[in-house]
């Protein structure tokens, strides 16, 4: 190591810096030795935190989406807010019902074409303002200078040290510093504990009901009228639970545990969409899929002529 890192580690070691989010202090400790090559690597990690400000909050299912739109429609006219999905479909579908609900926000998933993905992200780096959803995936390398928030909005695809690592790449926080908010289930509350062993603390904010009206009335209304929005939900719906159902922290993001009822919610939906998981036995019939009734239905479907309607 040079003099220069070993004089930077030094200086480490003296630092504790204390960050604020939603007027709620965090420390984050920075000490570190100057030793082994993985601990060089932590480190690193480390790093990434400076000029963030991490926060958490616990939302039931049922109410993600409805927290989700008064956080956005509170900030999109004065900051520039980024929304993390665990899959493409989620992206697109909420990017469709937000815009269609006036919160104005674009979109960057990996199957985009290249020309396009390029002319959006030029788009939000220059904007003074804005609302943008990115996949997990799509998220990784994005260089975003002057990002208010980062709304981790469904779970983190990483292990904890690899997401802090993540966000803060993407959040590099040239000017101010950016606030990471964690959207966490009540019984996804473990991972707090994992990102404490990585020593990463978050601050908890809670939400304050008064400024979440309840619009799932409304929401489901708006959805359930629109065929072109109830199809992307539902494709969103799916690929939520498959992206929850192959995380690798499956202690913690066990897909046996989910309400699919309240799941729905979050997707404006009253009650489970009748979807094909592709999931097999317990998890299969959680999510209300019946393949049986369905083969039914198909056979059903091809009686149908146009002399017996």
């Amino acid at each position: 190591m040079s003099p220069a890192a070993a004089s930077m580690g030094s200086a480490e070691r003296s630092t504790e810096s204390q960050q604020t989010v939603y007027g709620t202090a965090v420390t984050v400790e920075n000490g570190q030795e100057m030793q082994e090559p993985a601990e060089q690597e932590t480190c690193r990690r480390q790093a990434n935190l400076e000029g963030l400000q991490l926060g958490y909050s616990v939302v039931p299912s049922e109410k993600r989406f409805m927290v989700l739109h008064a956080f956005l429609k509170r900030k999109q006219s004065s900051k520039k807010v980024m929304v993390l999905f665990s899959s493409r479909s989620s992206v697109k579908f909420h990017a469709h019902l937000l815009n269609f609900l006036q919160i104005e926000c674009a979109d960057i998933h990996e199957k985009q074409e290249q020309h396009d993905r390029t002319a959006t992200f030029s788009a939000f780096c220059t904007a003074e303002k804005g609302v943008l959803l990115c996949t997990n995936v799509a998220a990784r390398g994005l260089d975003l200078p002057d990002v208010d928030y980062i709304v981790q909005y469904d779970p983190p695809s990483d292990e904890p040290e690899d997401y802090i690592h993540h966000v803060g790449h993407t959040a590099p926080g040239d000017k101010g510093k950016a606030t990471v908010l964690l959207f966490l289930l009540p019984q996804e509350l473990e991972f707090l504990i994992s990102l404490r062993a990585a020593n990463i603390h978050l601050t908890e904010h809670q939400f304050n009901n008064k400024n979440v009206p309840n619009l799932q009335a409304h929401f489901e209304k708006i959805v359930g009228e629109n065929y072109f929005l109830h199809q992307s939900a539902q494709q969103a719906y799916r690929s939520y639970i498959l992206a929850y159902n192959s995380h690798t922290m499956k202690d913690i993001f066990n897909v046996h545990g989910l309400s699919l009822k309240d799941v729905a919610a979050s997707f404006c939906f009253r009650n489970p969409p009748k979807v094909d998981i592709g999931l097999e036995g317990r998890a299969m019939k959680k999510v209300g899929y019946n393949r049986g009734v369905d083969s039914r239905e198909r056979r059903k479907r091809r009686r149908i002529s146009a002399a017996d309607p």
